[in-house]
């Protein structure tokens, strides 16, 4: 394509890519084995471009510098995770070079895309050589060769991808873990597929729905004067695997069984979101499609009441917010002073948005956020650069951390001085982690197959075998000091109650001098989690 790229230009390549993902982002979880095998870093960089490509779909015609601000926007809002952080980062600084035009030249929006890289660059404090980063700084040298041969945009996007698939494939040779796993790095394929997915929409060939969104939050309705749908109360999503049925048929089968209907359609894939007062019908026909999964069933009328009450209450001057991931976890911070609890784990960061959300619609006027997870630390950061000093973050990366740093919380004592305790407080904690591996790989220079435990020691792998309680225990052997006193054990989703009372007895066989305590933490994806102090 020559001349100069539109508005409705950028509209097609940004949809064309979220389209790439639907199809691609499976095989990019695939490739995450690094620090361990958990596969999300392909899922969060479909939301968070679900999030963008949302926001361009809603947006009314306008010049491309415009249409680039709202889909940054929107992506930072959405952002899910570190890999989609930084896509986020990616999207800010296109919108950055393209500020202010209607129409780009191919030397304007490919400055632009590499102004992107420099802002997703800027975006890690630590950046690892073997990443995304590498591959994204490949990207900005193809396409900077091509902008200086006054290349047709199209031509820029192909010598983006040309460098960038050759310092992909480079990636396990500058990290380890890739080359031992014998994986290319998933967030540099990432980054790939996107500008793939540019080059398609931009050619015309996108294939999603339109008006389609793969992850869409209910509007939060006004309080003034407004009351829930009592027709169609019920707020319902779910995810179907494995679809035998066509968004078409889909949405035909559904569109008598509520309002505000919206379908998102992948390759066998196909996200519902519907309003209905029957969410039983509508789930008991999505069953004769494929395999259901993610369901979430929200009472609306229920929401609109919490948000009059919270709107009503007085505000009081400092709270805590964190991230959960588990029903156990989320009563026990609650029970320690966090106010505001964001659902959130290793495969289900919370976006930007809810963040934000959470604080507008909290009775606190300013809020330290415990993230709770190493993946969510850069979207709390994030939530800080948004709201300025009505934030702060003690970054927590687990929640044995946040449940320590609550223990020095005082509401009230100032902000400052609440984070200096806090961050003093984390820091006393020794935690680890119980889960599985979800793919044949090697990690550390360990072989690690699929369905073996794998105890976590600081990002590492401490431990792995067939047998759980052999696991913990070695895993606890290289956790327990001299000193320690207490061990803590939060059993997941994934155990029952007997089997979990049966592993901790064990710990405490074998740990005589420790005072050993259980909790149902309720968490998904990992068995155990371990403090010590």
């Amino acid at each position: 394509m020559t001349g100069r790229i539109s508005g409705a230009d950028f509209r097609r390549m940004i949809l064309g890519a979220y389209d790439a993902f639907l199809r691609n982002y499976e095989e990019i979880n695939n490739l995450n084995v690094f620090p361990v095998p958990d596969g999300d870093t392909g899922t969060n960089m479909l939301l968070t471009l679900g999030a963008a490509s949302r926001g361009l779909q809603e947006a009314a015609d306008g010049g491309i510098g415009t249409l680039a601000k709202r889909t940054a926007d929107s992506a930072i809002m959405g952002a899910r995770g570190n890999s989609g952080v930084i896509l986020a980062q990616l999207f800010r600084g296109i919108a950055r070079g393209l500020a202010g035009k209607e129409e780009a030249s191919s030397c304007e929006i490919g400055k632009a895309f590499q102004y992107g890289v420099l802002y997703a660059y800027r975006a890690v404090a630590q950046p690892v050589e073997g990443t995304i980063l590498t591959v994204a700084k490949g990207v900005a040298r193809g396409a900077r060769r091509a902008v200086r041969e006054e290349r047709s945009f199209s031509e820029v996007l192909a010598a983006a991808l040309q460098v960038g698939e050759e310092e992909l494939a480079k990636t396990p040779l500058l990290l380890k873990a890739l080359r031992d796993a014998g994986v290319v790095d998933a967030g540099g394929k990432g980054l790939l597929v996107f500008l793939q997915g540019c080059a398609e929409g931009l050619r015309g060939e996108v294939t999603a729905p339109e008006g389609s969104s793969f992850l869409r939050l209910t509007p939060k309705p006004s309080l003034s004067g407004e009351t829930a749908n009592l027709a169609h109360p019920y707020c319902t999503e779910f995810l179907v695997k494995k679809s035998r049925v066509s968004g078409g048929e889909a949405r035909q089968a559904l569109q008598n069984l509520g309002e505000s209907l919206i379908l998102a359609e992948g390759d066998e894939l196909l996200k519902v979101h519907i309003h209905t007062a029957h969410p039983g019908q509508v789930l008991e026909m999505a069953l004769t499609w494929g395999s259901l999964h993610d369901i979430k069933i929200d009472n609306m009328a229920d929401q609109h009441q919490e948000r009059l009450h919270t709107a009503a209450r007085p505000q009081v001057p400092l709270a805590v917010l964190a991230v959960s991931p588990g029903e156990g976890l989320s009563a026990m911070l609650r029970q320690l002073g966090a106010s505001a609890i964001v659902s959130g784990g290793q495969t289900m960061n919370p976006p930007v948005e809810e963040f934000i959300a959470a604080i507008h619609s909290g009775d606190a006027e300013r809020y330290i956020i415990l993230p709770n997870n190493k993946n969510i630390v850069l979207a709390a950061k994030q939530v800080k650069k948004l709201l300025g000093d009505r934030v702060e973050v003690v970054p927590t990366i687990d929640v044995q951390q946040g449940l320590a740093a609550l223990l020095a919380f005082q509401p009230e004592a100032s902000l400052e001085d609440n984070v200096g305790w806090m961050e003093a407080r984390r820091q006393e904690v020794v935690s680890g982690s119980v889960t599985k591996a979800v793919r044949d790989s090697v990690v550390d220079g360990q072989p690690v197959k699929a369905g073996h435990f794998l105890g976590i020691k600081a990002g590492k792998v401490a431990a792995q075998g067939e047998c759980i309680a052999k696991v913990l225990l070695t895993l606890l052997q290289q956790l327990v000091s001299e000193s320690a006193e207490v061990a803590t054990l939060y059993y997941g989703s994934e155990l029952t109650v007997s089997e979990a009372e049966k592993l901790a007895a064990q710990m405490r066989e074998a740990f005589p001098e420790l005072t050993v305590e259980l909790y149902d933490g309720g968490q998904p994806l990992y068995p155990l989690l371990v403090s010590v102090e």
